[in-house]
């Protein structure tokens, strides 16, 4: 059974119209306090969610700020050292042009002290001379005149030559090395370890420079002997020793040695050259054809040619044409040198040679100024075969290694044959450099004079070879010339096809010979 209390607040009909309205305002109260505490939670939420993020956002800026800082000062630790590097290469760089200025004004100025104090040495002997030879020639006279003025006829018979008397301003030296080695009991062992020769082609060279060299005896001296006048060239040539030791050897002034020197030089361009250093003729070019061919496979090979260097002293003029930059990097050691192509036969005999050029210049620039290139270009070569290293170009008349990388087996059979060929030439300047000492140094020879005094070391290795005069084996040189490849190698398409012939014909008709075949 329901009961229905007389009041309860939830039953409406207990209450009266102003306890509604009451307790309506007082929902409505209630509600509009809920949504503004909601509202002041949600405002309080932001604030801390805003300040949070600020926090955040406040330590990535400073780590952002502090990574760009450490780049930059790595950057700029890096500009610094660089630019510190640079500085110190500079500067090493500048120091050492300045040392090496210094070094050659140093010598320079040394070479000119010396020169300068020849000179005056020179005018002062010459100035004592000529008086002193007044003075013997005025008491001669003085005594001719007063034995004259006794006994006419008895004066007449009994005075001695002129010719025959001592001359006081001549300077007594001694010639015992060279009148022992003139001795024809000195032993020819000897005698060929100081001239590089025998003695028969000693006395072949004198012969046939005899008439040349000769000089007439004079008033105030009697003239050297052809024999000592070329002895003092070859043994100049040979040793390469200082024209002080040869003057003290031969008995003679250092200026004449000098001009002994250049003068049978001279003569043995002029006369030797022609006979015993010139092109073969049809003849003689047939059998070095069948010479090359019998141990290399590759026809018509007329010669095998090479460019090696000659040091010498720095120049006075156009010094950077000669500067050697090859040999410099290579030596660690500034260096100059003139060039020197030679062409040979089977038996390492010059049949050509270009002397003369800078050291600056490479292989292929000495070729082209040579008078080899000028006779080819006329046709003189034509259908014969020069073999060089890879520092020339291929052309109708050069016939040069393949150089690309990665050869076949058939490119380095060929190589293998040309290297042979090639080596010729080689040994050839080797056993010139080793029998010719003035090669091995720097000369005091003066540039000018250079092409003269190389070619008659040239002319007296080939009348050594064609003597079959042996070179002792201490005395061979090694040296070591870089090749550098020409920028145009290839300068003829029908020699490329020859080429590629040859090489063929190499490896393929059991020619080859190499290490890559059985």
């Amino acid at each position: 059974m329901y009961i229905k209390f007389p009041f309860h607040p939830e039953n409406p009909d207990c209450l009266s119209q102003e306890t509604h309205l009451q307790m309506n305002e007082n929902k409505q109260q209630l509600k509009k306090r809920r949504k503004e505490n909601a509202t002041d939670t949600s405002v309080v939420d932001e604030e801390i969610v805003e300040k949070r993020g600020g926090v955040k956002t406040k330590g990535l800026k400073e780590i952002l700020t502090s990574l760009i800082l450490l780049e930059d000062q790595e950057k700029g630790g890096r500009q610094q050292f660089a630019k510190a590097h640079q500085e110190e290469r500079l500067q090493l760089e500048e120091n050492h042009k300045k040392k090496a200025s210094a070094t050659l004004q140093d010598y320079q100025e040394d070479v000119d002290r010396v020169d300068g104090a020849r000179k005056r040495k020179a005018r002062a002997n010459v100035f004592a001379a000529s008086n002193a030879t007044a003075i013997a020639l005025a008491s001669a006279d003085i005594e001719d005149s007063i034995s004259g003025g006794n006994d006419k006829t008895g004066a007449s018979d009994e005075a001695p030559a002129t010719g025959s008397r001592r001359r006081l301003w001549v300077k007594n030296r001694s010639k015992d090395w060279w009148d022992q080695c003139n001795s024809p009991d000195f032993p020819d062992e000897e005698f060929k370890k100081a001239f590089r020769m025998g003695k028969d082609t000693f006395d072949l060279i004198c012969n046939e420079l005899s008439s040349v060299v000769a000089k007439e005896n004079t008033m105030l001296r009697d003239a050297v002997p052809v024999r000592q006048r070329v002895a003092v060239c070859i043994w100049r040539l040979a040793t390469g020793e200082p024209l002080r030791l040869v003057s003290k050897k031969f008995g003679l002034g250092v200026s004449t040695c000098h001009k002994l020197v250049l003068d049978v030089c001279s003569a043995i361009r002029n006369v030797l050259m022609p006979k015993y250093l010139r092109w073969p003729d049809d003849e003689t070019v047939n059998c070095i054809k069948d010479d090359f061919e019998s141990f290399s496979g590759i026809s018509n090979v007329v010669g095998s040619m090479h460019t090696t260097h000659m040091p010498i002293i720095a120049p006075k003029v156009s010094v950077v044409a000669y500067f050697n930059r090859r040999h410099t990097e290579r030596n660690q050691k500034t260096s100059y040198s003139i060039t020197v192509q030679g062409v040979v036969d089977p038996r390492g005999v010059f049949t050509d040679v270009c002397i003369g050029y800078p050291g600056s210049m490479p292989d292929d620039q000495v070729l082209e100024k040579s008078t080899l290139f000028q006779r080819a270009n006329a046709g003189f070569y034509e259908g014969a075969w020069i073999v060089g290293g890879s520092g020339y170009p291929l052309m109708d008349w050069v016939l040069v290694p393949y150089t690309q990388k990665h050869l076949t087996w058939t490119q380095h059979a060929f190589n293998e044959k040309i290297g042979k060929i090639q080596g010729i030439a080689k040994e050839a300047f080797t056993r010139l450099k080793g029998r010719w000492g003035c090669l091995q140094k720097r000369t005091e020879v003066k540039l000018q004079d250079l092409p003269v005094v190389l070619g008659a070391c040239c002319v007296l290795h080939n009348i050594c070879e064609m003597r079959n005069e042996d070179i002792d084996f201490s005395l061979k040189y090694e040296f070591f010339d870089d090749e550098m490849v020409p920028e145009i190698s290839l300068r003829s398409a029908n020699a490329m096809k020859e080429r590629d012939s040859i090489a063929h014909n190499l490896l393929h008709h059991s020619n080859a010979g190499t290490s890559f075949l059985p």
